[in-house]
C-alpha cells in the first residue's frame, strides 16, 4: 500500500509539473501576445465561440481573452505551489493537496470549454490536446480522493489504537 501511495505522490507531482509547465508558457505567450493569444486561430477557438455566445465586440474578445490568459497562469502558480508543497512535506509532514484539488477544478472547467469548439470545427489535434488535460486532472484528482482517503483511515486506526491504550471502550458507533 505505501508504494502505491508513493507511484500516486510521484503521479501528482509530474502532472502538476506538467500543467505549471505547459499551460504557464502558454499563458505567458498569451499575455506577452499584442492580441492576447487570438493571433493563433486554433488555440483561441473556444475564445472566438464564447464571445460569440456573448456577443462580444473585438474589445471584449480580448479582455475574455486575457481573463484565460491570466486564469492560466494563475492554474500554473498553483500547480508549482504545490510542487513547493509536496517537496516540503518530503521532509517534514503531509502535503495539503486542496490548492491543487482547486486548481483542477479550473483545469476541467477550461479544458471542458476548449474541447467544445474544437470537436465541433473537427479540430482533432486541439480535441485531443485538451483532451488529455482533462484526463490528466481527472486522473490526479482520483489520486487525491484516495490519498486523502488512506490519509484518514489511517488517523482513524490510530484514534482507536489511543482509545484501547487509554482503557476506552472498544465499541463506537462510528465505525
Amino acid at each position: 500500500m505505501r508504494k502505491l501511495s508513493a507511484a500516486g505522490a510521484a503521479i501528482i507531482m509530474g502532472v502538476a509539473f506538467y500543467f505549471t509547465l505547459f499551460w504557464g508558457s502558454e499563458a505567458l505567450h498569451m499575455l506577452t501576445s499584442p492580441t492576447w493569444g487570438l493571433d493563433d486561430a486554433w488555440r483561441s477557438q473556444f475564445v472566438f465561440l464564447i464571445g460569440g455566445l456573448f456577443g462580444l465586440a473585438p474589445l471584449g474578445l480580448i479582455k475574455l481573452a486575457a481573463f484565460f490568459a491570466v486564469l492560466k497562469l494563475a492554474i500554473a502558480a498553483i500547480c508549482a505551489i504545490h510542487l513547493v508543497d509536496r517537496f516540503r512535506s518530503l521532509m517534514s509532514g503531509k502535503a495539503d493537496a486542496d490548492v491543487l484539488e482547486a486548481g483542477l477544478i479550473l483545469i476541467v472547467a477550461i479544458s471542458i470549454l476548449a474541447v467544445g469548439p474544437a470537436v465541433w470545427s473537427q479540430n482533432v489535434e486541439l480535441a485531443r490536446d485538451y483532451t488529455v488535460q482533462l484526463a490528466l486532472a481527472a486522473v490526479v484528482a482520483g489520486l487525491c480522493i484516495f490519498e486523502r482517503r488512506n490519509s484518514h483511515d489511517a488517523a482513524e486506526e490510530a484514534l482507536d489504537g489511543a482509545a484501547l491504550l487509554e482503557g476506552g471502550r472498544w465499541f463506537s458507533p462510528r465505525r
